[in-house]
């Protein structure tokens, strides 16, 4: 066994994510050189090639794939051994984190120089989006989750709700009136949220007697990106469902006017999802703990 495997196997698993030699080599402080030196020696240790190579495109072979997973897992132990047996060495390395759009704006960037000044060896790579992340596949560490969990394979830790709210601009609701019930919704415009996944619209969920009422109003315009929902609701193109977090600014600056306050929305619940492993990467559980903390402390009812 080579001693520097160990180095071989960070230096794969860095093409991999990177899909780039180039910028694998940027990334590990090596010549360009020395990372394809370094894929060629682990591939002739290991008997398969891992990568698909042409001059524009990289891709990784069934076996690769596999040997990128074990890899990963792997140096993560490695990872957890160092900081276990060394307790003083603070977190360090690559974050990577998928987050949605609204909770990336509203909450998550407007705290994270907070968190790297707690941990400024902390690298971190963020996904805003609101399609569902493979992590896995997509080789993300953690992810920030709204709504019911189908993950059931990812440990999972629920740190909250969020409040939603209905809205529609001033102008809106002087032209076409404001609705007084639920019911009231089926006379007007609705612009809908869809999961880029599932294709499927998001209901609008209200309290109604004690009993939930779930709501699809016939749509004007359905959008699949949260910041694109917002941009529609401003420009007066009809009455929207959405983070309270997203719209409470726009609320108090009399952009929007909130209706159906009379009935309680339901909430949504937030988690941070994983990947299953037996010891935790430090720099997952130290982004984990600080932004349950975050979010706790804002989002009190």
């Amino acid at each position: 066994m080579r001693s520097n495997l160990l180095e071989l196997m960070s230096t794969f698993v860095q093409v991999v994510e990177l899909r780039s030699f180039t910028k694998a080599a940027d990334a590990l402080q090596l010549h360009r050189p020395a990372v394809s030196k370094f894929i060629k020696q682990l591939e002739d240790d290991l008997g398969v090639k891992l990568l698909h190579r042409t001059t524009r495109n990289l891709s990784v072979t069934v076996e690769g794939e596999e040997v990128y997973q074990r890899a990963k897992a792997l140096l993560n132990d490695v990872g957890d051994m160092m900081a276990t047996v060394s307790p003083n060495q603070p977190p360090h390395g690559r974050l990577r984190i998928s987050a949605p759009l609204a909770l990336s704006h509203t909450i998550l960037i407007p705290s994270l120089r907070e968190f790297q000044a707690l941990y400024p060896q902390i690298e971190i790579v963020l996904t805003a989006s609101d399609r569902l992340t493979d992590l896995i596949s997509e080789g993300i560490d953690c992810v920030i989750r709204l709504g019911e969990l189908v993950d059931s394979s990812f440990i999972s830790r629920r740190i909250g709700e969020v409040q939603m709210a209905t809205c529609a601009t001033p102008s809106y609701l002087d032209k076409f009136g404001i609705p007084l019930t639920p019911g009231d919704l089926v006379h007007h415009k609705a612009i809908n949220f869809f999961s880029e996944n599932s294709r499927e619209v998001m209901e609008w969920k209200l309290v109604v007697d004690g009993h939930v009422v779930s709501q699809r109003p016939g749509s004007t315009m359905l959008v699949n990106n949260s910041d694109v929902l917002l941009s529609c609701g401003l420009a007066g193109m009809g009455i929207f469902h959405a983070l309270r977090t997203t719209v409470e600014s726009h609320i108090d600056s009399g952009r929007l006017t909130e209706i159906l306050t009379e009935y309680a929305t339901v909430t949504k619940p937030v988690s941070i999802l994983y990947p299953d492993r037996r010891y935790l990467p430090p720099t997952v559980r130290a982004f984990v703990d600080w932004f349950s903390d975050v979010f706790a402390s804002k989002h009190q009812f």
